[in-house]
């Protein structure tokens, strides 16, 4: 069986981000960037399903501008057996057309699971791996804290995390996963690995070779950073605790 990975190439999350002058997106002109960290548990958990002989192969996909190369060099040295750049330019693509893509790799590529992150830390959509599901009519296990597969049944049981607990699926397949954050600790790349992944082919489609048309079906109007907290009060009493809980805060 075959695992297809889909990793996005996002702002590091130990960067401070900043917001353009002009307000229309987030600054990343000098910027640390690196692979989402929602997609690299996504990346180990197919790694450790070939690693236990349930899968023959794992495929690393990323859409994007030329740079999303160093995000899958880094999914190939972590263990990725091969990997294809979508080219899709400078302009960021919105889920949908991602999800659309993704389906026609999926007709190519013919995986018998698709493992995406439940969501990108940039955009916080959480909508590709719903959106691909549907478009396939796959089964999704959506927040997947635990994923066991069943070779012998060809189904594959997930635990999910939802507000009251934990909901265990069984899912037939091929089908569709997106990764929660507790599903396990991804791995290191090895320096050894980092060299030979420098020198691997990634190859390069675009969305039209897929017979993919890619619109913008949203408009950011503007980005703005949140407000920021005004400076905390020492009182002197639980009396003026409370009495400010009540009456300028309005909390009680």
């Amino acid at each position: 069986m075959k695992v297809l990975v889909a990793v996005k190439r996002v702002v590091d999350y130990a960067v401070k981000i900043r917001v353009k002058a002009d307000k229309s997106g987030v600054e990343t002109t000098n910027v640390k960037m690196s692979m989402n960290p929602f997609c690299e548990i996504a990346l180990e958990e197919a790694l450790r399903i070939r690693e236990s002989g349930a899968a023959s192969e794992v495929v690393a996909v990323s859409v994007g501008p030329d740079q999303c190369t160093d995000t899958l060099r880094t999914a190939l040295a972590m263990g990725a057996d091969r990997a294809v750049h979508v080219y899709a330019g400078a302009t960021p693509v919105l889920p949908l057309s991602v999800a659309k893509i993704l389906k026609a790799l999926v007709q190519v590529e013919q995986p018998g699971l698709l493992i995406l992150g439940k969501q990108a830390i940039d955009d916080d959509c959480n909508q590709t791996g719903q959106m691909v599901a549907g478009l396939l009519r796959w089964p999704q296990g959506t927040f997947a804290s635990k994923v066991v597969l069943d070779k012998a049944k060809n189904v594959a049981t997930v635990d999910r995390e939802v507000d009251g607990g934990i909901e265990t699926i069984s899912l037939d397949l091929p089908a569709v996963i997106t990764t929660d954050l507790r599903l396990n600790q991804p791995r290191y790349a090895t320096l050894p690995n980092i060299m030979k992944a420098k020198s691997k082919v990634i190859k390069k489609v675009t969305p039209a070779e897929l017979n993919v048309e890619i619109k913008s079906d949203m408009e950011t109007i503007q980005v703005t950073e949140p407000p920021k907290r005004k400076a905390g009060v020492i009182v002197s009493s639980v009396d003026e605790l409370i009495d400010k809980l009540k009456n300028e805060a309005r909390v009680l």
